[in-house]
């Protein structure tokens, strides 16, 4: 299935991917190896997590706090967030 990464979603992932390497050089690289592990897993089974009471489902990813927010829509995979766990959950929404 196809993944989309709506704008707010993909300049969470870049943001990420600064503050990591500023902290340790390879860091930003090893966590978009790993966001892009979790990304190939919800296009393979997109339905397999809950869907949430706000209409989308989520993935936590296993090194990093951060998660997966998606909804499936005509086919299609759409992130709306790669948030950081310890925000207040759902607070991508108000981006």
């Amino acid at each position: 299935m196809n993944i989309r990464l709506v704008s707010s979603a993909e300049a969470e992932v870049m943001d990420a991917v600064r503050y990591y390497e500023r902290h340790q050089p390879g860091l930003g690289a090893e966590f978009l190896d790993e966001l892009e592990t979790y990304l190939s897993l919800v296009a393979t089974a997109p339905e397999r997590p809950t869907l949430r009471h706000s209409g989308y489902r989520r993935v936590n990813l296993k090194r990093f706090p951060h998660y997966l927010a998606y909804t499936v829509e005509a086919g299609e995979v759409v992130v709306l967030a790669v948030a950081h766990a310890a925000r207040k959950p759902d607070s991508w929404k108000a981006s």
